[in-house]
C-alpha cells in the first residue's frame, strides 16, 4: 500500500489521498470550467489557487487563450489569406478545444488539449 503525504504532516493512505482528489474535483468543477471561457482564467486563478485540478484547467486556460489571440493577430495582420482561412479556421479550432477542455473539466479528467496541452505555464 502506497502512503503519502497529508497537509499537517501525517500519513495517509493510498484511499484517504484518492479521497482527498476526488474532493479536490467535485469542489472546484465550476472553476475548471471557467478556465476556458474566453479570459475568465482569471477567476479560478485568483479564486482556486489551492486547487490542483483548478489549476491544471487554469493552465490549459491560458495556453487556450495565448493560442487564440496570437493566431488572431497573425490573421488580422496579413490580408485576405488571414481574412479568409486562418481567423476562420482559428476561430473554429479554439471553439472545439475550449469545448474539449468545458468538457473534461465537467467530467473530472485532466485531460490536455489536442496540440497546445502539453505545454505549462503554470505549475
Amino acid at each position: 500500500m502506497t502512503n503519502n503525504w497529508g497537509k499537517e504532516g501525517a500519513m495517509m493512505t493510498e484511499t484517504e489521498a484518492s479521497t482527498m482528489v476526488e474532493d479536490d474535483v467535485q469542489k472546484n468543477k465550476g472553476m475548471a470550467i471557467l478556465a476556458y471561457i474566453g479570459l475568465l482564467f482569471i477567476v479560478p486563478l485568483l479564486a482556486a489557487k489551492e486547487s490542483k485540478y483548478a489549476m491544471y484547467h487554469v493552465n490549459q486556460g491560458i495556453i487556450l487563450s495565448l493560442f487564440g489571440i496570437g493566431l488572431y493577430v497573425v490573421g488580422t495582420i496579413l490580408p485576405v489569406i488571414g481574412w479568409l482561412l486562418i481567423l476562420p479556421v482559428v476561430s473554429i479550432a479554439w471553439l472545439v478545444m475550449a469545448i474539449l477542455g468545458i468538457l473534461n473539466a465537467a467530467n473530472g479528467k485532466e485531460k490536455p488539449l489536442p496540440i497546445i496541452g502539453k505545454y505549462k505555464i503554470i505549475s
